[in-house]
């Protein structure tokens, strides 16, 4: 019996499939068109902005408890992510014990540590003060020194740090810009900017001179208790007429 043979279709190559393309976030066009139709600040406006700020309260200080520039420079340092009144409770009791560097050096890391383990980063925070101590004792006679250069070579200080204890301590003209005055220059329109450096220097560049001693501290404090970040406290905001935000409520 002759036996069949069967020829099998040839089998067809399968199909890709069709890759889904990656969405694409459009830019908000009405965003985009209200940003390009901002009105820079007029140095009247801005003048008036900060007029305003001074009248509500001519003397504004740090919400930072501290005793002296040392105490003031370990308070910044430690206030990093996180917020001044966790750093004050646990700052009152240390300071009384360790208000210098020599102090703060004979206290040691490990008591340090224990001293401020309810703030964020502790450990790392705690190593830090006493390298800082160390180099104050070594370099700079036991002293905070006076330049933003110096102040940032110490251990845990940055840009913003030194701005704080050059304004504080010593009464320098810098602009220390943290997350509410960061906040406050870009939604403002007073000193947009995609870093704090920028900021910085976009609101240096704007305010007078006269203002600049306690420029920081009105924009710290409008950031932090009316220009908030997730729900702006328009209503009651004294530079409200001014404020370029497109999206402020009254």
């Amino acid at each position: 019996m002759a036996k069949i043979t069967r020829k099998l279709a040839p089998r067809k190559a399968p199909v890709p499939k069709k890759k889904a393309k990656a969405a694409v976030a459009k830019p908000n066009v009405s965003a985009r068109k209200s940003l390009k139709a901002i009105k820079p600040w007029t140095p009247a406006e801005v003048r008036e902005v900060f007029s305003r700020f001074r009248k509500a309260n001519p003397e504004p200080k740090g919400e930072l408890e501290h005793v002296n520039p040392f105490t003031l420079l370990v308070a910044v340092v430690l206030s990093a992510q996180a917020t001044d009144a966790g750093v004050n409770k646990a700052t009152r009791a240390l300071f009384e014990v360790a208000d210098t560097p020599q102090k703060m050096l004979d206290l040691g890391e490990e008591s340090l540590r224990d001293y401020i383990k309810t703030i964020g980063l502790y450990r790392t925070k705690a190593k830090n003060v006493i390298a800082l101590s160390a180099k104050l004792l070594g370099e700079f006679g036991g002293e905070v020194p006076r330049t933003r250069a110096e102040i940032e070579s110490l251990p845990g200080a940055g840009r913003k740090t030194a701005n704080v204890v050059l304004n504080m301590a010593f009464g320098e003209h810098t602009m220390a810009v943290d997350t509410h005055v960061f906040r406050v220059g870009n939604r403002t329109a007073l000193a947009p900017g995609k870093t704090p450096l920028e900021v910085e220097l976009g609101l240096e560049k704007v305010i007078p001179a006269e203002f600049m001693l306690h420029a920081h501290h009105w924009l710290i404090l409008h950031g932090r208790y009316t220009c908030l970040a997730r729900k702006p406290r328009c209503e009651v905001c004294l530079i409200n007429d001014l404020c370029r935000w497109p999206e402020k409520t009254v």
